[in-house]
């Protein structure tokens, strides 16, 4: 027994065990190619960044794996799937050890594609963002807590990479726009799943859609790189030009200059000296 479903759905399969309710997509084809894709796309970051640190074959894989899965581990342990894909996926574990290998054999070529690297990367990022908040969304997540799991299926694999091999976290370092572009495709996942439930577009259409919005998050991406665009940081005074502070006039204390309470005492003892000369004068002229 089968309940098809519409969109991001349930739906219903009778098996040799009982009936069992299991999260799907309609197009389980569509969706698993983006995840696969985000997957060989993180797993060949995270492997090169093992190269540079110089370490072995055993070590590029692992960093592989982490890279490219973490953020989905981190994903199903928030919406309570056990085991995580990460690690009962073969395909998935597959994929992330090919992406080692690849690294690790073609790492120079790798290397020098900087730029190819950097759509990659923004791939990935856009990839998981669609990715984990249509899962979250599966499992009748609010909106809300969809696009904050999203945003940790999108982070939570480079930050383990980055904690792994002591470095500071790229959604930290990175000074271009990184977590920005996948909390809007995260936003606009929700969006676009809402108005397929209300009827508004087909799910066809939805689809569409999350290619938009997965190309919007690269976009994003790469041209904050490009142009230079970054978040501003604390507000510094001194660069901002504010005007001073000026204290209120009933706070203001009386200013009391000590030089010249200084020159009239000083005056005023030379007045009393100059007298007692006059009487000395005096005094002694009258002896004579």
């Amino acid at each position: 027994m089968h309940q098809r479903c519409i969109g991001k759905s349930l739906y219903i399969e009778e098996t040799g065990r009982g009936v069992s309710m299991e999260p799907v997509l309609e197009s389980n084809a569509f969706f698993m190619a983006i995840e696969y894709l985000a997957i060989f796309c993180c797993g060949l970051s995270g492997g090169l960044m093992a190269v540079h640190k110089g370490y072995d074959l055993f070590s590029i894989l692992m960093t592989s794996w982490l890279t490219a899965v973490g953020g989905g581990i981190v994903r199903d342990v928030l919406l309570g799937i056990f085991p995580p894909v990460g690690i009962s996926d073969r395909g998935l574990v597959l994929t992330t050890l090919a992406s080692g290998l690849v690294v690790a054999v073609i790492h120079p070529e790798v290397d020098k594609l900087k730029w190819t690297m950097l759509v990659v990367d923004a791939l990935a990022l856009g990839l998981f963002a669609v990715n984990g908040t249509s899962k979250a969304l599966i499992y009748h997540a609010s909106g809300m807590t969809a696009v904050f799991i999203g945003m940790f299926t999108t982070l939570a694999g480079g930050l383990i990479r980055d904690v792994l091999l002591n470095e500071v976290p790229a959604v930290i370092r990175d000074r271009h726009w990184y977590a920005v572009p996948s909390f809007v495709g995260c936003v606009l996942t929700v969006l676009l799943d809402k108005a397929l439930s209300a009827g508004l577009v087909t799910f066809n259409a939805e689809m569409i859609g999350d290619v938009l919005i997965v190309g919007i998050v690269v976009a994003m991406r790469i041209l904050s790189v490009v142009f230079n665009i970054q978040l501003p940081g604390a507000l510094r005074r001194h660069e901002a030009h504010l005007p001073p502070v000026q204290p209120s006039r009933y706070l203001r204390r009386p200013v009391i200059h000590p030089q010249a309470h200084g020159s009239g005492v000083s005056g005023h003892s030379r007045r009393r000296n100059d007298d007692a000369d006059d009487d000395g004068s005096r005094t002694s002229g009258g002896a004579k």
